[in-house]
């Protein structure tokens, strides 16, 4: 191991007993280039974060361009500055009626916690409900909606009350009642094996969110942005949630979150108290300006109808390998999930895969399931490098 790997393992907390170590040295486009001169296909593109691969030309320039300006100059909502209200006006533009007013934050969980908060107050409710399988964050109140309870057992009494119903179930819905505040749901499940719900089932959580006078919440965090082959995966269902969560892919590879609501609900938090939710840094003007330029992208080179296709064609080849060892392969637009009949198969997997220089890996809540993200922007000579590599990496499986 080298020096810097050595500093990392002494003076980084280490999120698992086994992390994957990888030196970076640089990236560029869909590569990650290591100190050691090896390349790797990021395929699953920082976990949805770099959409546009890494080092777009634009988004650097906007970065640039914004730390000439300045950079952090007054707690978020308090100032005038000019690429937080450009980047809030692109999104309203983007989304839906009657979803109209966005609150910048760091993060998707600080974006999950500000809408919880804007629910209870808005409805003076304090009951919420989630999904088996759902993740939604680790603080602590996006740890409570986690739909894995191995994942919050460990942290004791969560902020609650919160109740879990069946993911893709409508036969659970009318749990959804007068003492809720909100609803939190992923239009696709990632974590939880990039599950796609029936259409149905999410038009039906609308109908009764609105019998119940619940607030209906969906977390576009890793959908968002053309991900799902729509800008956002809500436009493949027909339904308005009252408040969508983004992040990842929402900062052009900066730290950024958001929610955007209807500013009869969210303008609960700025009265009563005044200052209900603030945060220093959210919404700040390098992530925003570098969030903007990457959603002119995003729009003007079609990257949605991009993901649709590729997307489809890597389910499609990875169906046709006919692999004995994958029980199912599902997705939408670019986020795929390949779900192993064993979990130990599906580790082996990618390691495997790793070694022949194409990162993917398994998902938290359904680890079984591997998960493929690539970015917007891969080219299909990058795809059959990655497919190919997967293709031996099953192989070697089965020795």
């Amino acid at each position: 191991m080298s020096e810097l790997g050595e500093l990392f393992r002494q003076n980084l907390a280490q999120t698992s007993d086994a992390p994957i170590g990888l030196e970076i040295s640089r990236a560029e486009g869909s590569w990650l280039i290591a100190s050691d001169g090896r390349r790797y296909l990021d395929f699953i593109a920082g976990i949805g974060v770099s959409a546009l691969g890494h080092g777009n030309p634009e988004v650097l320039e906007a970065i640039a361009a914004q730390a000439r300006r300045h950079l952090h100059v007054m707690v978020y909502g308090e100032y005038v500055i000019e690429s937080q209200v450009m980047l809030a006006r692109r999104l309203v533009e983007i989304l839906p009626r009657p979803l109209e007013r966005v609150y910048f934050t760091n993060s998707g969980a600080e974006a999950i916690e500000c809408a919880l908060k804007a629910a209870r107050k808005f409805t003076g409710r304090a009951g919420f409900v989630a999904f088996d399988g759902a993740y939604h964050g680790d603080t602590m109140g996006a740890l409570a909606l986690c739909g894995n309870r191995a994942m919050r057992e460990p942290f004791g009494v969560l902020p609650g009350p919160v109740r879990h119903l069946l993911f893709d179930d409508k036969s659970a819905l009318d749990k959804i009642d007068s003492t809720i505040a909100a609803v939190v749901v992923e239009p696709v499940q990632a974590e939880g094996g990039v599950r796609v719900p029936e259409a149905g089932f999410i038009r039906a959580l609308r109908e009764q969110c609105d019998r119940a006078g619940a607030t209906l919440i969906f977390d576009e965090v890793l959908t968002g942005f053309g991900r799902t082959g729509k800008m956002f995966a809500l436009e493949h269902f027909g339904v308005v949630p009252d408040i969508v969560v983004m992040a990842k892919a929402l900062g052009g590879g900066l730290p950024l979150g958001a929610l955007c609501s209807r500013n009869e609900l969210l303008g609960t938090l700025s009265h009563d108290p005044p200052l209900g939710h603030i945060t220093t840094f959210g919404g700040h003007p390098l992530s925003c300006a570098a969030g903007l330029a990457a959603l002119n992208v995003i729009v003007r080179e079609r990257l949605c109808e991009r993901a649709a296709t590729t997307g489809q064609e890597i389910v499609h080849r990875l169906l046709a390998m006919r692999a004995p060892e994958i029980a199912a392969v599902r997705g939408l637009g670019m986020i795929v999930g390949i779900e192993f009949r064993d979990a130990a198969v599906a580790h082996r997997f990618v390691a495997a895969t790793l070694a022949r220089g194409v990162i993917v890996n398994w998902t938290l809540n359904a680890d079984n399931v591997v998960r493929l993200a690539p970015a917007l922007t891969i080219v299909p000579d990058e795809v059959d490098f990655a497919l190919s590599a997967m293709k031996k990496a099953l192989d070697e499986t089965r020795r």
